[in-house]
């Protein structure tokens, strides 16, 4: 059961529905965590991945003893006091050398995680080319059909644009979009993949699964003759090819919990957001305009205001040229008639 935490007080009841799921999520916030001993290819990997991740990074100095697979317990605890939702851990032993775990967080708590094997790695100093400004938001690209049916791959997609992906925008900067990371698989074999199982077997036909290859490029405007540029990309690194591990799904009730909508305020849907209204939408000043439909109206059986001058006279109309006295005086009041009559 998912617990629920109840403020004790207003300052508590602020803080708590400030971390509460909103319509447009605020950026992940990293936290970059190293193991008992991690080696020069994993120190390098982390390094290079902060600085793609850098405003939203925070880095751990020193060594932690952490097995985020056995437990759990220091992630929760970072995550609830840095209000961070994901973990790169990086750790190299015998067993498994140069190993990175990407841990996804949901109310202080994992909700599911993926360790890779990095099998080669190219840092940003070997490539001499320009780089992307750091808190811009990459333009991400997956080249697969795999990243869409496979279980595996699907969970590796999700962890991958949780981390990458940066504040969410409306409008887009032509000039703004630096650097593209695209990421792909090596070949398929051909044998059929293995299917995905919660066993001591899955570590035996994990070997059978493509790598997944990592690649950055900066994004090159260059003059066309026309009003569209063209684009050119240059390599700018880091380079890595990582290899699948062991991994650990959500939890059921905890996954459809993460993906549950929030439910919208009134002056939030007034503005236009969440399910969109019939005949309703907000004009370019953020004012809400609405379109009525009405039958069609008998303009005859109007109700006008009543006047003096609209009523039609009880003795019918003169014809031309028969202008009587009582025609001098039909525009003039019975007060003044009368006096005239004296």
């Amino acid at each position: 059961m998912l617990r629920t935490v109840k403020p004790r007080n207003a300052r508590s009841k602020r803080a708590l529905e400030a971390r509460e799921a909103k319509e447009i999520e605020d950026v992940r916030t990293a936290i970059f965590v190293k193991g008992t001993h991690t080696g020069e290819i994993v120190n390098g990997v982390m390094k290079e991945l902060m600085a793609l991740k850098r405003p939203d990074a925070i880095s751990f100095s020193k060594k932690n003893t952490i097995h985020p697979f056995e437990d759990a317990s220091s992630l929760e605890f970072w995550a609830g006091k840095n209000d961070a939702s994901i973990f790169l851990m990086g750790q190299s032993t015998k067993k498994r050398p140069a190993g990175l775990v990407i841990a996804r967080m949901f109310d202080a708590r994992v909700l599911d995680m993926c360790e890779f094997g990095v099998d080669r790695f190219v840092s940003m100093g070997e490539f001499k080319t320009p780089k992307s400004t750091p808190g811009h938001k990459p333009m991400i690209h997956f080249a697969s059909e795999l990243f869409d049916t496979h279980p595996r791959f699907i969970q590796v997609k999700t962890l991958l644009m949780d981390f990458f992906n940066g504040e969410v925008i409306e409008e887009i900067c032509l000039p703004g979009l630096e650097h593209v990371i695209s990421v792909s698989l090596a070949p398929a074999p051909s044998q059929p993949l293995p299917p995905i199982l919660s066993t001591s077997q899955e570590e035996e036909n994990v070997d059978n699964l493509p790598k997944i290859h990592i690649r950055t490029y900066t994004v090159s405007l260059l003059p066309s003759g026309t009003r569209i540029p063209r684009v050119e990309l240059r390599e700018m690194g880091p380079f890595l090819d990582l290899s699948l591990r062991r991994h650990q799904a959500a939890d059921p009730e905890m996954w459809k919990a993460a993906l549950r909508r929030p439910k919208l305020k009134k002056q939030d849907l007034e503005k236009g957001l969440g399910k969109k209204k019939k005949n309703m939408e907000v004009d370019e000043m953020g004012d809400l305009r609405g379109r009525v439909h009405i039958a069609k109206q008998d303009l005859g059986k109007l109700q006008t205001r009543k006047m003096k001058g609209l009523k039609s006279l009880g003795h019918g109309t003169f014809e031309d040229g028969d202008h009587g006295e009582d025609s001098e005086g039909e525009g003039e009041s019975p007060r003044r008639k009368k006096r005239k009559r004296d």
